[in-house]
């Protein structure tokens, strides 16, 4: 397969789309003016009008995740979010995701406020979160560390799953397609005034294509057919247990099995997966103003590798989070104040010197509004019982130069802890260094945003800055410095039935010390997505371009640059029942996100859902 550079510079492509977009928005004045000012959390760590967000905050909802052609949550982020995203291969195999070209550890995944991931692989297992059971996610670009400590160098992921409402409203979905993908969901919500509740299940079966190719490193092709199962179940409860008073329970848990490949006529390796997530949670409404939130979670990460039928390779990880948060309303602002205990723990067939470390931290916020100015500070002391303290803090001002315009200017640092695996897992091809220390950033950034009714346009310059960054090429250490700049664009309106979204990334993420680009980065990626509404119909497509990449920190191999298009249609064959259709990779395009590992050709899904409607 020969490299090939892209027909046309991906810049001039994307730039040239947004101006054809962004013109539109001239055109459609007639329109009446949404609002943009729908609620969200991840940001500010409690609920914050969108219009209101200095951060750079992408809410996707259970609409756009039903519309969305992708496949697992990684692919909903790339392609809705954009996010740029790498896979070994097809649906369950690893992946990672890059928010503003950090690396896939440096991206923290919450499911319902609760820390999700491997403290052994150092991130989490993106596929393994089901979609079914997904009401919406809040996508948080840039340092998040003076809000939840590690991990959010980059930004933050929070899924929330399916709640109650009051009611009763089942619903039943199944999927058959390509690659023998059969899928069946079902589920039930409802409620009253004082307690509502939730249960979702799923379960997916894929015979799967081969997840290699001949490129793939220690000879490890096998041309056979890699599946995929994984059997969900997602539960809620919420209870008003006298005025002020609310207790909420909520339950995820995800069991997947994936094959892929070891090699020409030796068994495939079989991993078995469980993502759990637990949760409670106390909160008392003192008054309009103010509110006290206790949460008990427990999150598990566990991975199980079989290469033969008896000896498996075991990584499990538990995770621990007991936070106290208060927040109230004040005169110059939203004040936010709590403390935070964080206990990680690792089990399995490896033998780490450490197994066990705790996290104590305590922070403290403020978010608010006067006039034309916008404000947010915050600041986190977290105490490692392994690497000893790190404060981090975050500070951004807006200015609303009219109902139309706000630049505004944001500082954040952060820090990362390195993973077991970094410090002290043995094999024969890599040696984990007990030396290893955490990476500390500074991120600078300004941004310029535009609304005008139902039309948003925000572009973002950024300059994140690491030092210690770890490498793991050629050898586990830590990297003096590495920096990650850019610029991001997007665009996001509607006119009538026509509705869109646009990102455009612009990216430059090198090693200072030998000046060679990170690897799997692709310098411009450009996404975009149209939808359009008629009678019962409801149809749309989308694209991704990407520009070539190195796949190795050498920078001596590349990945070619490639462009998919994906489209789909939903038609209510009445009140409670609709049919959809998916078609990815419609150009069965060949491409790779990792050197020597397929990605789907062209593949079609019909999808029969019940949601009954009163």
């Amino acid at each position: 397969m020969k490299n090939r550079k892209p027909r046309a510079p991906l810049a001039a492509i994307s730039l040239a789309t947004l101006a054809c977009l962004c013109t539109s928005t001239v055109h459609a004045q007639s329109v009446p003016e949404a609002s943009l000012a729908e609620t969200v959390v991840t940001a500010t760590r409690v609920e914050t009008r969108t219009d209101e967000v200095l951060s750079d905050v992408v809410l996707i909802d259970a609409e756009v995740i039903a519309q969305s052609t992708a496949r697992s949550l990684s692919e909903v982020l790339s392609r809705r979010a954009g996010l740029q995203m790498s896979a070994n291969g097809g649906r369950g195999k690893q992946s990672g995701l890059f928010v503003r070209g950090t690396e896939t550890r440096h991206v923290l995944l919450l499911v319902d406020g609760v820390r999700v991931g491997s403290s052994t692989a150092g991130s989490a297992s993106w596929d393994n979160i089901p979609l079914s059971a997904i009401d919406r996610i809040e996508v948080l670009k840039g340092p998040a560390s003076a809000l939840y400590g590690s991990d959010a160098v980059g930004g933050v992921v929070q899924v929330f799953t399916k709640r109650g409402a009051k009611g009763f409203h089942p619903q039943a979905s199944v999927t058959v397609g390509s690659f023998g993908h059969h899928e069946v969901t079902a589920g039930f919500s409802g409620g009253n005034d004082s307690l509502t509740y939730n249960l979702s299940v799923g379960s997916l079966r894929e015979d799967g294509f081969s997840s290699t190719n001949p490129n793939v490193a220690f000879g490890n092709h096998n041309p056979d057919k890699d599946g995929f199962d994984q059997d969900s179940l997602s539960a809620s409860l919420r209870w008003k247990l006298a005025p002020g008073w609310t207790t909420d329970l909520n339950f995820t848990q995800a069991n997947a099995t994936s094959q892929f490949d070891q090699g020409p006529g030796t068994f495939d390796v079989r991993s078995e997966a469980v993502t759990r997530v637990a949760g409670w949670g106390l909160t008392r409404q003192w008054s309009a103003d103010s509110r006290t939130q206790l949460r008990i979670s427990r999150s598990d990460d566990k991975s199980d590798s079989f290469e033969n039928s008896v000896v498996p390779s075991v990584f499990n990880t538990t995770q621990t989070q007991i936070t106290l948060q208060h927040d109230w309303n004040t005169a110059i602002g939203n004040l936010l104040v709590g403390a935070e205990s964080i206990k990680e723990s690792v089990s399995g067939t490896q033998a780490y010197s450490v197994n066990a470390r705790t996290t104590d931290a305590a922070f403290v916020g403020l978010t608010g509004q006067a006039g034309k100015h916008l404000w947010q500070a915050n600041l986190r002391r977290d105490e490692n019982s392994q690497f000893g303290g790190a404060t981090t803090g975050f500070a951004s001002y807006g200015y609303q130069l009219n109902p139309n315009w706000r630049p505004h200017i944001a500082y954040g640092t952060s820090f990362k802890a390195p993973s077991f695996n970094t410090l002290y897992y043995v094999s024969p091809f890599f040696n984990g260094n007990p030396s290893t220390q955490p990476e500390r950033g500074k991120n600078r950034e300004a941004g310029l945003t535009y609304t005008q009714g139902a039309h948003e346009v925000k572009l973002t310059r950024f300059d994140n800055r690491v030092r210690g960054f770890i490498t793991l090429q050629p050898a586990v250490a830590n990297v003096p410095r590495v920096r990650i700049e850019g610029w991001s664009l997007t665009y996001t309106g509607s006119a009538g039935a026509w509705s869109w979204t646009t990102n455009l990334e612009l990216l430059d993420a090198r090693n200072l010390q030998n000046n060679r680009k990170l690897q799997r980065r692709a310098d411009e990626v450009l996404s975009a997505s149209l939808d359009h509404k008629l009678g019962a119909w409801t149809w749309g497509a989308s694209v991704q371009l990407v520009a070539e990449r190195f796949d190795d920190a050498a920078n001596a191999r590349r990945l070619p640059g490639f462009g998919t298009v994906d489209l789909h249609a939903r038609y209510a064959l009445n009140k409670d029942w609709s049919l959809a259709l998916r078609l990815n990779n419609a150009g069965d395009k060949f491409y790779e996100t990792a050197y020597g590992y397929n990605q789907p050709g062209r593949a079609a899904f019909l999808t029969l859902n019940w949601a009954p409607q009163k």
